[in-house]
């Protein structure tokens, strides 16, 4: 008596031939779809730069296939993980605090790549409320601090009879070490400890009309939250840096053109993905917005980037490959 067969015997049978014959017609030394790389983003400790890698992972992955992977690190430690390979690009530098850097790694070792501008311009400079130099007009400018009254308004049980200048985030960099004695100025520095920090005490001043000198910087949202003037110092020069080493500035910080900077092997290493970050450039006030979006309005760095992809698409499909 001849056994009868069950269907689901013949359906497999059916599908083992069809694989053998698409094994059989398979090009000779095809291989399977390589995955394509993970990108590894630095982000720094502060606004402007969440966005921009924000920014970036968005287009990364949804436009390129990248996966992406973002790691928070300090300014300064970020350049010998950008020579190692262990990060692959940084989109917001300052080049006035990293001439050594610069010098290092782009020009000496050449293992960190120059990625282009970013677009924005920045400039750190020292800030007091509006209603400070309206009330005393010589604290528009460096010398008002040099008389030890006015200085002296802004002194804190810490400082004694010195005013306190507010500073950010030990990490950042910061010259008034130099500036304050150089210059002559009856100041003595107070380090905040971080941005969060800073603002919180501008907050509290500003609501109670209280004297405040403090480091802050444009591009920033603080600008269109409170009327803040910028205390002029003397002059930015190239002569003047040149005494960092001695401790001898004495002058204001540069305008920044904020750079972007890679790995020297992202081009070899995913070559579309180092295209697009060439490419990636946008305007201060675009920069602006994302930010004010982030400090102001309480959005994610996610949701203020995905806000400005939406509204600029003539820009970013420019940046692709």
């Amino acid at each position: 008596m001849q056994t009868r067969r069950s269907p689901v015997w013949l359906i497999l049978g059916g599908l083992v031939l069809l694989a053998l014959v698409a094994t059989a017609c398979a090009p000779p030394g095809a291989a399977p779809k390589e995955e394509k790389p993970v990108i590894k983003l630095a982000e720094n400790p502060w606004s402007g730069s969440a966005a921009n890698v924000a920014v970036a992972k968005i287009l990364l992955e949804e436009q390129l296939g990248y996966p992406v992977e973002v790691v928070t690190v300090d300014e300064n430690a970020q350049w010998a993980a950008l020579a190692s390979g262990d990060l692959h690009a940084s989109l917001e530098v300052w080049p006035s605090g990293h001439a050594e850097n610069v010098a290092e790694y782009i020009e000496g070792q050449k293992v960190v790549e120059n990625g282009g501008l970013l677009g924005p311009v920045g400039k750190i400079g020292w800030y007091t409320p509006k209603y400070m130099v309206d009330q005393y007009p010589a604290l528009a400018t460096w010398e008002g601090f040099k008389d030890p009254e006015l200085a002296k308004l802004y002194a804190t049980a810490e400082t004694g009879d010195k005013g306190q200048f507010l500073a950010g985030d030990p990490s950042w960099v910061q010259y008034e070490d130099q500036i304050i004695p150089n210059l002559g100025l009856n100041l003595q520095v107070v380090v905040a400890g971080s941005e969060e920090a800073l603002l919180a005490a501008l907050d509290a001043a500003y609501s109670r009309q209280d004297p405040i000198l403090f480091y802050f910087w444009t591009p920033h949202s603080v600008h269109a939250k409170y009327e803040l003037h910028e205390v002029e110092l003397p002059p930015y020069s190239d002569e003047c840096y040149a005494k960092a080493d001695q401790g001898g500035i004495d002058c204001g910080y540069p305008p920044d053109e904020l750079f972007k900077i890679f790995w020297a092997g992202l081009k070899d290493y995913a070559p579309d993905a180092y295209t697009f970050l060439k490419n990636f450039n946008y305007t201060t006030e675009d920069q602006i917005q994302m930010i004010a979006d982030i400090e102001l309005e309480d959005k994610s760095a996610e949701e203020a980037a995905r806000a400005w992809i939406e509204a600029n698409e003539a820009t970013w499909k420019a940046w692709l490959p």
